[in-house]
């Protein structure tokens, strides 16, 4: 009864203290109570072409990006990149604002 407890109440923390980007993600095997495997769920990624970062925002420069990405999207410095949760957003630097989603998870 006292794990049955543990597991429900790490549950409902998980569950309000969860960012809204992880409702992409989804149990697929559970072992005593505890997810042990997710998969990714397809839809929209947690931010669209015309979200607005920001000039304070912390960017990924072109060289921190994985090689074979920056090569097959043609990817270059006179942009901004944000590289979270298996995106890649191509922000313009004049506007502030995304103009590009890549989605490197999917297959």
């Amino acid at each position: 009864m006292k794990k049955v407890l543990l597991a429900l109440s790490g549950v409902a923390v998980a569950l309000t203290a969860a960012p809204a980007t992880s409702k992409t993600f989804t149990c697929t095997k559970w072992k005593d109570g505890v997810c042990v495997s997710v998969h990714r769920v397809k839809g929209t990624p947690p931010l669209a072409v015309g979200h607005v970062f920001g000039p304070t925002y912390t960017y990924t420069p072109v060289t921190a990006l994985p090689e074979p990405v920056v090569s097959y999207y043609d990817l270059e410095p006179k942009f901004r990149y944000v590289y979270t949760d298996g995106y890649v957003y191509v922000v313009d630097p004049s506007t502030y604002a995304v103009t590009r989603v890549i989605d490197l998870m999917s297959p």
